[in-house]
């Protein structure tokens, strides 16, 4: 898995790092079932501290997209694909909401309105 941080980037560290990793895994660079390299390793590959990794995984980890075992380390979780998909859609549609002039209430009743 190679991973790379965009220096132009605004975004903090482990937001992307966190994307980084959701977009190997909707590209299907990473399977569902595959480990992860320790975060260390991640770390020192990208350039950054242990802790910013780890924060950026948990991320992940809340959106059901890795799952964490203890003594089996990090794994890509079933059905991350889509979900990873998913929520980089779900992204896109908050900043693109936010650049129209919506807020998230709004944008939640637009959505609510819908189904």
């Amino acid at each position: 898995m190679l991973l790379k941080l965009s220096l132009g980037d605004t975004r903090p560290l482990h937001e992307q790092v966190a994307g980084a990793i959701r977009r190997a895994v909707a590209e299907g660079e990473c399977a569902p079932g595959g480990k992860l390299p320790p975060a260390r390793e991640l770390a020192r590959a990208l350039g950054v501290n242990t802790n910013t990794v780890l924060r950026g995984l948990r991320t992940l980890r809340d959106e059901g997209v890795l799952e964490f075992r203890r003594g089996r380390g990090i794994t890509i979780a079933g059905g991350a694909d889509e979900r990873a998909e998913l929520v980089a859609r779900v992204r896109q549609l908050v900043a693109d909401a936010a650049k129209a002039g919506y807020s998230a209430d709004e944008l939640v009743e637009l959505i609510r309105g819908m189904t």
